[in-house]
This record gives C-alpha cells, sequence and structure tokens, in this order.
C-alpha cells in the first residue's frame, strides 16, 4: 500500500472512530440538566470527503483542500425517527452554510447527511447565511427562519465591515428540497427571528430581535411579537415587546429567541439568549421563561438569571465565552434534548424533561433587579431551610 492510500485509510479510521465515540454524562449535574463529556459535533465531524481530495492523481500530498473552521448554531427536528441538526458549518473562508446531521439516539452517533443544503436566493443574494430555526408548522410545512447578512452599501467607502441582517424564510417537506421564500420585510433590522408553530387568531406568529444595527440594539427592547397574515409574503406591521432587556441583568445588551417554544400542559416554555457587557467583550448565555398556552405572547414565568453558562473548555473558541442555542427537541415521553454551541465553535447536547424545566419555570424567584432584591429573596430560601434543617 502506497504511502498515500495509508494516510487516507488512517484518515478515515480515525474518521469512524470520532463518529463511533460514546459521549459521557458529566459528573457535574444542578437536577435541572444534564450536560455531557463531548461535543456532539465539532468541525472533525464534518465528512473527510469534504475536506480532502481522495484521488492521488490530483492531490498526491493528500492535503486538505476544503478547510472546515465551526459547526455550531443548529436548528433541530425529530425527522423519521432520527435527531436532526440544521448545522451551521463555517469553513476556513469564514463562509457559513447548511448542513444536516442526524443520530440515532440524540446523544452521540452524529453523521453528517453528504451533501450540504442548496439554499436558493433571494431576489437580492445574500453573503453569508446561519443560525437556522426549525419549525414543523400546523399548516404542514416545516419552515426554516435564518439570518441572512449581506454588507451595507450605505457604509462609508472603504468599509467592509458594516451589514445588513434580515430573517430569510424557506421552506420543505423532506428537509432536502427547500422552496425560498421572500425575506421578512421589517423596520428593523432582524437577527433571531422564530416561527411559533401554530397559527395565532388564523395567522402566523413570529418571535423577533428588531435592532437599529447589526450589531447594537439600540431602541430595539427585547424579544419581540409580531403576527403575519402571509408567510409567502411577511411583513411586520406592528411589533410588541413580550420580553424585555433590563439594566445589570444577563440580559441587558441584547436578548433573543432561541428555538420554537415547546408546548406544555402549563404554558409555553421557550428558550433564549441573553447578553451582556463584560470586561472580556460580550458574554452570551441561555435562559428559560414561559408564556400563556392561549396568548403565546403574554409572559407568565421568568425566572431570574441564567439557565446555561459557558463552563471550562465551553468559554473557548473563535467567540469566547459564549453559549447559543436554536435547537432542542422534546420527545413523547417528555425528556428533552437542547442543543446548543459554545464560543462559534462546537455543537453540544443537555438533557432534561418537560416536568422539570417547567418546574424551574414556575418556581425560580424572578430578578428583584437589585442587591438588595436579591438578599431578600435568599433569605427567605435561607430562612425556609433552617427550618427544615436538623438543629
Amino acid at each position: 500500500m502506497s504511502e498515500f492510500e495509508q494516510r487516507k485509510s488512517q484518515l478515515l479510521a480515525d474518521y469512524e472512530n470520532l463518529i463511533h465515540r460514546p459521549n459521557e454524562i458529566a459528573t457535574h449535574n444542578n437536577g435541572v440538566y444534564t450536560r455531557y463529556k463531548y461535543p456532539v459535533l465539532t468541525a472533525a465531524h464534518t465528512p473527510v470527503f469534504w475536506r480532502y481530495d481522495l484521488d492521488e492523481h490530483t492531490n498526491p500530498f493528500l492535503m486538505e483542500r476544503i478547510g472546515m473552521n465551526a459547526t455550531m448554531n443548529s436548528g433541530a427536528i425529530k425527522w423519521q425517527g432520527k435527531y436532526v441538526l440544521m448545522v451551521r458549518t463555517e469553513g476556513v473562508d469564514r463562509k457559513s452554510f447548511f448542513a444536516v446531521a442526524e443520530s440515532p439516539n440524540g446523544i452521540d452517533n452524529f453523521r453528517f447527511w453528504d451533501h450540504p443544503i442548496t439554499m436558493p436566493e433571494d431576489i437580492i443574494p445574500a453573503t453569508n447565511v446561519y443560525d437556522m430555526r426549525l419549525t414543523a408548522h400546523e399548516d404542514g410545512w416545516i419552515y426554516g427562519v435564518f439570518c441572512a447578512e449581506r454588507h451595507d452599501d450605505t457604509a462609508p467607502e472603504g468599509d467592509l465591515s458594516a451589514a445588513v441582517a434580515t430573517a430569510g424564510i424557506a421552506r420543505t417537506k423532506d428537509l432536502k428540497q427547500w422552496e425560498r421564500l421572500p425575506d421578512l420585510k421589517s423596520a428593523h433590522q432582524q437577527r433571531n427571528v422564530v416561527l411559533h408553530p401554530e397559527f395565532i387568531n388564523g395567522k402566523y406568529a413570529l418571535y423577533t430581535r428588531p435592532q437599529d444595527g447589526f450589531i447594537e440594539t439600540g431602541s430595539g427592547g427585547g424579544i419581540g411579537w409580531a403576527l403575519i397574515d402571509d408567510i409567502t409574503n411577511a411583513e411586520i406591521a406592528d411589533e410588541t415587546i413580550i420580553d424585555a432587556r433590563y439594566y445589570h441583568t444577563i440580559k441587558e445588551a441584547k436578548n433573543g429567541e432561541g428555538p420554537p417554544p415547546l408546548k406544555t400542559e402549563k404554558g409555553w416554555l421557550h428558550l433564549a439568549h441573553g447578553v451582556r457587557y463584560c470586561a472580556a467583550g460580550l458574554r452570551y448565555v441561555l435562559y428559560l421563561y414561559m408564556t400563556d398556552l392561549a396568548d403565546p405572547s403574554r409572559l407568565i414565568a421568568a425566572p431570574g438569571g441564567y439557565f446555561m453558562a459557558p463552563e471550562g473548555e465551553e468559554r473557548i473558541g473563535d467567540v469566547s465565552n459564549v453559549l447559543f442555542a436554536n435547537g432542542w427537541i422534546a420527545d413523547d415521553d417528555g425528556r428533552v434534548f437542547i442543543y446548543y454551541a459554545s464560543s462559534d465553535t462546537r455543537m453540544h447536547v443537555a438533557t432534561s424533561t418537560i416536568e422539570r424545566l417547567t418546574d424551574y419555570c414556575l418556581h425560580t424567584p424572578p430578578d428583584g433587579l437589585s442587591s438588595s432584591a436579591s438578599v431578600r429573596t435568599l433569605d427567605r430560601l435561607i430562612d425556609h431551610n433552617l427550618q427544615i434543617l436538623p438543629t
């Protein structure tokens, strides 16, 4: 066997070993969710035949021809018995694209489909697309709502970092062939838009995040709510903030809806990200809230603080100190698989249950918005526990 064939065999064997590596439950458990030791997807999980030309005649040194930088910010859906992630896959050229990876158990053994998604363009082609939320809507379609990014041509000459974000919308019946619909029309830039899974008063409902600029929210007050008459020509006429930002909280800089909410007996369960400023830059964490079953725009529970934050190696990556989630899956037995990215680099999973998550939402104290309020809240718990503990 030639040196080329030996190296190719080793590449393929190493890849299969990575794909089949069993995941392990992490030792720390706070009673709300369970973390796992290994990421479920990294750049190394992308197929070898994406990255290497495996023909000795055209690639005699077996060099990596198309490098992959990250796998992150994945939408999620249970599809034909498999746990399926719509992965934001980023090449070393900084361009993101969508690719599907599936697992038989949702915890490990994720394998990419052979080809990435060919997403049709809008009238104005986007430079970059990413962070798709998947919604299986009651109208029978699976919708993908994602960020479509373009250069801001109104920026001063030579400014190559100014960008404009719109919400791209596409739909499918099989996750392979996609129909592209016109981008969402809005008076603001929109980077985190999520389609509610049910009609509300006969209309499509969107969770939004209005921003004055590409990075800064400006006057954008938090997570918004908008009703849309026609998803094939979606336009926001009226937008109401349902989950506001507050000073000196985990979401003082901005916040955004994660995946579509889960319907429970006690309300709609929401997973979102909150962003605050710190000396190291922006810190992204995850938090939960709940809204009313009959009126999903009405907040009924808002636990104080974060639900999950980056820990250990999760804090290190292309954009450090970040957790981001736009996909989760609830099984029929109530088990919930939470798929989250760390530091814009890799994908992880945490598991919980509908019962635990709703209990967390409904019985965790809200943020009192001041140090003195936090102490009063803590004292109430301390006094309660001191009455229970043996003397």
